[in-house]
C-alpha cells in the first residue's frame, strides 16, 4: 500500500540561478542551430564563473559554411541570454563578460547510429504524473517554480526593483490520504541589490506573489517562514557560485517525488533519448494519468545505442490504477511510437523551442502554439482508452 500520510518537500531555483543560466545558453545555443536546420545535432554544455563563460561540446549541420558562420554567433547568443536573465553585475555583465567557445563538430562514431535513426545513447528514461494538482505535477514543485517565476515576472518588469536574477525556493507539504493539506514550510532566498536590507525587508516584499500562488488553504497559522535565513544575499549568479548545464536535473523534472534515469535535458538536441524519450515517459503518463486509468503513474523506456525499438516498457501505478499495468504496457506500442524518431515525429519536436524550458521545470507547463511543451498535451488519451479495451 502505497503511503498516505506524510510531508513531502521540493526545491526550485531561478533563470538566474547559475546553473540555470547555463542551462539556458545551452538551449539558446541548440535552438539557434535548430532554427538553421531542423535535423542539426547538438550537445552543448556552458560553465560560468565570475567574469567568464565557457562552451563546449558538439555540434552538427549538412551544411558546413552555415555551420561555421553560426561559429560566430555564439558569443553573442551567450551574451543575449544573459543581459535578458538581467545580470549587470560588476563581475558578472552579458556585456563585459568573456565567452569562450570551444564547440567542436560531431563525432561521426555517434552520427553513425542517430543516422540509422537509432538512439544516440543507452539510457533510461522516466516519466510521471499524478492528479494532485491540475497540471497533473506534484504539488510540491509545481509550487516551487511558480512561485519563482511570479517573481521573475516582478522583477523584470520594474515592480520590484530591489530584487536581483539569482533565487531558490523550496515547498515542504504534508499530505493526509494521499493529498496536499497543508503547507509546514516555505524557504526563499532571493538575491537583492541593497546591502542594507533585511530578511525581514525581502519577507516584505515576496509574501504577497507567494500568497498569489500557493492556495490559501494550504497556507496556515503553523505554516513556517524562512525568507532569506542567513541574511544579506547580494553577491548571486556566477560571480557568487559557479554554474553549469545540467546539474539541476532533480529541478527539471519532479522534484524528487519519482525516479530519475540521470541523464540531463538541456544543450541536447532531440535525437538525444536522454531529453527526447524523457518528455514522451511524461506525455504518456500525463495521459494515462487525465483518461482517468489511474491517479498516479510512473513510466519507464529503456535504450540501446544505435537501436530505434526501446527495449523495455515498465510501468507502475502505486497501487492506484484502476486497470492492470501489463494492460497499459501492452497498449503504449500500439498509440505511439517510441523509436527516437517515431517521439520526435509524435511531438514535433525538431524546433527551436527550448530555451523557455531552461528554468521553472520541463514539465507541468502549458502546451503553447508554436510546439513548446508538446509533451504536455493530452491528446492521446481517447486512443489509449480504447487500446486497453
Amino acid at each position: 500500500m502505497t503511503r498516505q500520510n506524510y510531508i513531502f518537500t521540493s526545491e526550485s531555483v531561478s533563470e538566474g540561478h547559475p546553473d540555470k543560466v547555463c542551462d539556458r545558453i545551452s538551449d539558446a545555443v541548440l535552438d539557434a542551430l535548430l532554427a538553421e536546420e531542423a535535423n542539426a545535432r547538438v550537445a552543448c554544455e556552458t560553465f560560468a564563473t565570475s567574469g567568464m563563460v565557457v562552451i563546449g561540446g558538439e555540434v552538427g549541420l549538412t551544411d558546413q559554411d552555415a555551420l561555421k558562420n553560426y561559429m560566430g554567433k555564439i558569443s553573442q547568443i551567450a551574451r543575449d541570454c544573459i543581459r535578458d536573465i538581467g545580470y549587470e553585475q560588476e563581475k558578472f555583465h552579458w556585456n563585459t563578460c568573456h565567452v569562450q567557445n570551444f564547440l567542436h563538430e560531431q563525432s561521426a562514431h555517434i552520427a553513425q547510429g542517430v543516422d540509422r535513426d537509432g538512439a544516440g545513447d543507452q539510457g533510461i528514461m522516466f516519466g510521471f504524473a499524478t492528479n494532485e494538482t491540475p497540471e497533473l505535477m506534484p504539488a510540491p514543485i509545481q509550487y516551487a517554480h511558480a512561485v519563482l517565476r511570479r517573481l521573475a515576472e516582478v522583477r523584470k518588469d520594474g515592480t520590484e526593483p530591489t530584487l536581483r536574477p539569482d533565487a531558490k525556493s523550496q515547498i515542504s507539504l504534508r499530505y493526509e490520504g494521499g493529498k496536499p493539506v497543508e503547507v509546514t514550510s516555505i524557504v526563499l532566498s532571493h538575491q537583492h541589490s541593497d546591502i542594507n536590507q533585511t530578511s525581514d525587508d525581502i519577507r516584505a516584499i515576496v509574501e504577497p506573489y507567494i500568497r498569489e500562488i500557493i492556495p490559501a488553504e494550504l497556507l496556515t497559522e503553523n505554516t513556517e517562514w524562512w525568507v532569506n535565513p542567513t541574511g544579506t544575499f547580494v553577491i548571486g549568479g556566477p560571480d557568487g557560485d559557479a554554474g553549469l548545464t545540467g546539474r539541476k536535473i532533480i529541478v527539471d523534472t519532479y522534484g524528487g517525488a519519482a525516479p530519475h534515469g540521470g541523464g540531463a535535458f538541456s544543450g541536447k538536441d532531440p535525437t538525444k533519448v536522454d531529453r527526447s524519450a524523457a518528455y514522451a515517459a511524461r506525455y504518456l503518463a500525463k495521459n494515462i494519468v487525465a483518461a482517468g486509468l489511474a491517479d498516479k503513474c510512473t513510466l519507464q523506456v529503456s535504450y540501446a545505442i544505435g537501436v530505434a525499438k526501446p527495449l523495455s516498457i515498465y510501468v507502475d501505478f502505486h497501487g492506484t490504477g484502476k486497470i492492470e499495468e501489463a494492460a497499459i504496457e501492452a497498449a503504449i506500442p500500439r498509440v505511439m511510437d517510441l523509436s527516437p524518431r517515431g517521439i520526435r515525429t509524435h511531438l514535433d519536436l525538431n524546433k527551436p523551442i527550448y530555451s523557455r524550458t531552461a528554468a521553472y521545470g520541463h514539465f507541468g507547463r502549458a502546451p503553447e502554439e508554436d510546439g513548446g511543451f508538446s509533451w504536455e498535451r493530452t491528446d492521446l488519451v481517447d486512443a489509449l482508452t480504447r487500446a486497453i479495451r
